[in-house]
């Protein structure tokens, strides 16, 4: 496998199979731009597409072990109302079904569905959207080159 290389691709991403659910598209937006080798994408994502070359077409399915996983009931999180306070009051955007950006300790941002709000907490539920769902992309190869030294260093495309 060929690891340091900038890769730029066009997707569609459907759920189940190739004629499930559209989820997600680059269609009328910028390409997906990945370094290859830095863990920045689903593994099985980048070893489909790591050895294409610029204008090959690609279509492949992920299980869902592959992808995002399973759902786990550890994801799912009772928090205290207050941090979700401002000026004393819940923020508005603190809905049930609604998904907030919430952080990890890490820094990283975690999309968190609110399940349910109660007098003291709120109830989160932190799986990935896509955990439990098997995956299949279509897409075409637009770009492929040697990464920088400015790119390796960083550890992403520019």
């Amino acid at each position: 496998m060929s690891t340091n290389k900038v890769i730029a691709v066009s997707y569609n991403l459907y759920k189940g199979s190739a004629e499930g659910e559209l989820i997600e598209s680059t269609e009328g937006k910028e390409p997906l731009k990945f370094l290859s080798g830095a863990g920045q994408m689903i593994p099985d994502f980048e070893n489909n597409i790591v050895n294409l070359k610029e204008g090959d077409e690609f279509s492949f399915g992920i299980k869902a072990e592959n992808a995002y996983g399973s759902r786990t009931d550890e994801a799912i999180i009772e928090l205290p109302q207050d941090i979700f306070k401002k000026d004393g009051q819940l923020v508005p955007e603190v809905v049930v079904d609604n998904v907030l950006p919430l952080q990890d300790q890490n820094g990283n941002v975690v999309p968190a569905k609110v399940v349910s709000i109660n007098d003291a907490t709120i109830t989160v539920d932190v799986n990935h959207p896509l955990a439990d769902q098997d995956l299949h992309f279509t897409g075409k190869v637009i770009e492929t080159r040697v990464a920088t030294a400015e790119e390796l260093d960083h550890g992403h495309a520019h």
